[in-house]
């Protein structure tokens, strides 16, 4: 059958990942504290934004594709970001360690992504790229501006650190670099490629070292209510909306399986950079990985039910 086929696909896709976490485990005491610091500070200002500058470097998006993701990215982004905020009052009471938490339901897993849309039909797999171009500079205007505040820091410096964020950086270049059709040197855009694939690695192995494993079956009401808003409520409003509005199967699919990732790895490290405690950010990355390997097989099952190919 095939969702069947669709749920062994996903579980694959996620078992890398886990493989990591457990090494990262393994390897907890190999390093010092101050060497995982200096791991994340490296996946920050280097390998991430590699990563997602080659994430954003696709094909130009089309103007007709733009009017349909990109309210429909940045809508359901914000969206989480209230839902996040409406439970505050359950998590941690410094708010840098609310902050460094509440960014987890918002983000995306990147990698994951573009993976999970390889069971898109080939004409719809392009989108994913557009999408992931439009959401990453928001995630991360989010997520410093909520970060820096936790820090006390004024508005100035909030702005500057915002506007001098790697992530976002990275995005924008990616992006300009798309619609502008620019065409980098082959060696350049190669060496930024092999930065690209040690990033995720390198954070899952540092998630794996920071994190609890016993937490994960001890889920209290904050982490619970995060992972229920990605995991299960925006994709499921982001359906509904697009099955109401009649959107095209293509751009429906891309904005509803983009719904329904995990968080990002990417949140850990900006915690980490920021002062924020590793563990309780590693422990909930670790959780929506691990729902997801549950939830995104039905999402993809309903989805190919409401819009078969």
């Amino acid at each position: 059958m095939l969702w069947i086929s669709e749920v062994g696909m996903v579980l694959l896709a996620l078992l890398p990942d886990f493989l990591l976490l457990l090494g990262g485990t393994a390897l907890r005491k190999v390093l010092p504290p101050a060497g995982w610091q200096a791991l994340d500070t490296l996946n920050f200002y280097l390998l991430f934004p590699a990563l997602i500058f080659i994430s954003a470097l696709g094909a130009p998006p089309a103007s007709r594709d733009l009017m349909i993701l990109a309210p429909g990215i940045w809508g359901i982004m914000l969206f989480a970001c209230l839902l996040g905020w409406l439970v505050r009052a359950w998590g941690p009471a410094r708010f840098l360690g609310f902050a460094a938490l509440w960014q987890t339901a918002w983000r995306f897993n990147t990698a994951l992504a573009m993976v999970m849309v390889q069971a898109l039909p080939v004409e719809y797999r392009a989108l994913m790229s557009i999408a992931i171009g439009l959401a990453v500079p928001v995630a991360n205007i989010l997520a410093v501006s909520a970060l820096s505040r936790g820090q006390g820091m004024g508005l100035v410096k909030t702005l500057k650190l915002v506007v001098s964020n790697p992530f976002l950086l990275a995005s924008l270049a990616g992006l300009l670099c798309s619609v502008l059709a620019v065409s980098l040197p082959e060696q350049l855009l190669l060496a930024l490629q092999k930065l690209a694939q040690a990033a995720l690695p390198l954070a899952l192995l540092s998630i794996g070292a920071a994190m609890q494993w016993q937490a994960l079956w001890r889920l209290d009401r904050f982490q619970l209510a995060l992972n229920t808003i990605k995991l299960l409520l925006m994709p499921a409003l982001m359906l509904l909306i697009c099955y109401l509005a009649a959107v095209p199967a293509g751009p429906a699919l891309v904005l509803v399986l983009f719904a329904a990732l995990p968080t990002a790895s990417a949140a850990h490290v900006l915690a980490s950079v920021y002062g924020a405690e590793r563990q309780p950010v590693a422990t909930l990355i670790a959780q929506s990985t691990m729902l997801g390997c549950i939830s995104l097989p039905l999402w993809l099952l309903l989805l190919f039910k409401i819009y078969p190919h």
